[in-house]
């Protein structure tokens, strides 16, 4: 059977072109593909592999699982960064090509063969240790296993580039070696080098995409421990105010309310096709990925397993969980945290309720009746030259049902956001990040066991309190945002 044709498209015009040297084993009988880049990360990769070698054989038969190593060309990249993506490209290959790797190339289990972890630097042993053991697992599971080069010299990826592109690389070349046959392009799932699954990961994955019809879907997700008490502070409030907003959204009745965590994403081949893939951004890839899937139909949200990313600090992105967990451990940035002043999603509640209540109503209209539900609404509206977007819409919309999914295909997630924050700096500034979520549960009817003020003594108690009721809310909103 022929490629699904928005598949066959892409491939022959809008994919990366397929020269950087892949390794991988025979191909055939792939309906998924997990696809995750990594650099500098042989310490954590090989334990992530190890979670999906663990997954049930029958899932592992039909799954590629896709390592993009990758790095820009010194001096943009540290020169220890690129040694650990060579040594990572060599344990993988002899991996695939079924050799026995274990740390500095030697044979798990017969340390005369590398060198011998020194008993003055216990973490260096315990950092062998679990390498070798999770080199073990991966050889004596049936896991399909292949890695992409965009390391070597000639192979590394343009100094303009980052994770988005590394993403690209990979997905690009999966979804061509994904069988054709498979029903919608198959399914096509980001994870990332440091994040843990559940030994039910990939069932979990295959199953939504057999019983629901939809063109991508986020993961259930929450971040791992962290062992430092600021940072593991940090990461529990910063949880809080992704999901705040995430409720922020849903409660508004945007059908953006979902989260946009790269580790998490999932989605159909056919429908990456058909947004042209995923975006090339060095930071917001997966933001702006999502943005352009969510306009092909419903994101939908895959329970029953949980995807764990790392809480770790890093300067590579301007923004995201590792970049605010740097900034609080250097004291730039408060660990306790603010969120959105919840009567902002009030004004887009209402907002949106105008759609419902005169789909042809004119432009004029709108702005006016914006403008009582809050000035600086309608002044955002303006500067974003709604009258003529919303005629557009009117005259190509056959019908309410049309009119809708054009206007929020207009008021996008990124316009949204930036609705959010025309709101925020035009009269309601953020506002303690307990307090804000707090009230943003009550809002929605699911308040927690107590709504809590300022972090003070046992401020992480109510953290945990207020992170379990949004995950619980989370939870009990089902396949729709």
């Amino acid at each position: 059977m022929r490629r699904v044709r928005p598949v066959r498209r892409y491939l022959d015009g809008w994919a990366e072109r397929p020269v950087h040297p892949l390794v991988a084993g025979p191909p055939g009988g792939l309906s998924r593909a997990v696809v995750i880049p990594a650099l500098a990360e042989r310490d954590s990769l090989f334990t992530t592999l190890a979670d999906l070698a663990r997954q049930p054989h029958q899932e592992l038969s039909e799954t590629l699982v896709l390592v993009v190593v990758n790095n820009r060309r010194p001096p943009l990249e540290d020169p220890e960064a690129v040694r650990n993506n060579r040594e990572t490209l060599e344990i993988l290959e002899s991996l695939i090509r079924g050799g026995k790797p274990g740390p500095g190339g030697a044979v798990p289990g017969k340390a005369a063969e590398g060198p011998v972890p020194s008993a003055a630097d216990p973490a260096e042993g315990d950092a062998s240790l679990r390498l070798a053991e999770s080199l073990e697992v991966i050889r004596r599971s049936p896991l399909r296993l292949a890695c992409l080069d965009a390391s070597s010299p000639g192979c590394e990826i343009p100094d303009k580039d980052g994770v988005g592109l590394a993403r690209k690389l990979g997905l690009d070349r999966a979804l061509a070696l994904l069988d054709p046959d498979r029903a919608e392009g198959g399914a096509l799932v980001c994870l990332d080098a440091d994040t843990r699954v559940d030994g039910c990961y990939l069932s979990a994955v295959g199953g939504f995409f057999d019983r629901e019809e939809a063109p991508a879907a986020v993961i259930d997700f929450t971040h791992q421990e962290a062992g430092d008490p600021v940072l593991r502070r940090a990461i529990l409030r910063y949880e809080i105010f992704l999901r705040a907003y995430v409720l922020g959204l849903r409660w508004a009745g945007s059908p953006y309310a979902f989260h946009t965590v790269g580790s998490t994403i999932a989605c159909t081949g056919a429908a990456y096709a058909a947004v042209r893939g995923m975006s090339r951004r060095r930071a917001g890839e997966d933001f702006y990925f999502l943005n352009k899937l969510a306009k092909t139909g419903p994101v939908g949200r895959i329970g029953g397993t949980t995807v764990r990313p790392s809480p770790r600090p890093s300067l590579r992105v301007p923004f995201g969980t590792g970049r605010r967990m740097a900034l609080v451990l250097s004291g730039e940035e408060s660990a306790a945290g603010e969120t959105y002043d919840p009567a902002v999603f009030g004004i887009l509640r209402d907002g949106f309720a105008l759609l419902e209540e005169n789909p042809d109503r004119s432009g004029e209209d709108w702005l006016g009746r914006a403008r009582r539900i809050h000035p600086v609404l309608a002044q955002f509206l303006e500067g974003q030259d709604f009258c003529r977007a919303w005629e557009s819409i009117r005259r190509q919309a056959p019908g309410p049902a049309h009119l809708r999914r054009q206007f929020h295909g207009w008021f996008d997630a990124f316009r949204t956001l930036r609705a959010v924050h025309a709101l925020r700096d035009g009269g309601l500034p953020n506002v303690p990040l307990l307090e804000g979520a707090g009230r943003l549960l009550e809002m929605a009817g699911r308040p927690p066991a107590a709504v809590p003020g300022d972090p003070g003594p046992g401020g992480d108690a109510d953290a945990a309190t207020l992170l379990a009721a949004l995950r619980e809310g989370e939870a009990a909103a089902g396949f729709h945002p």
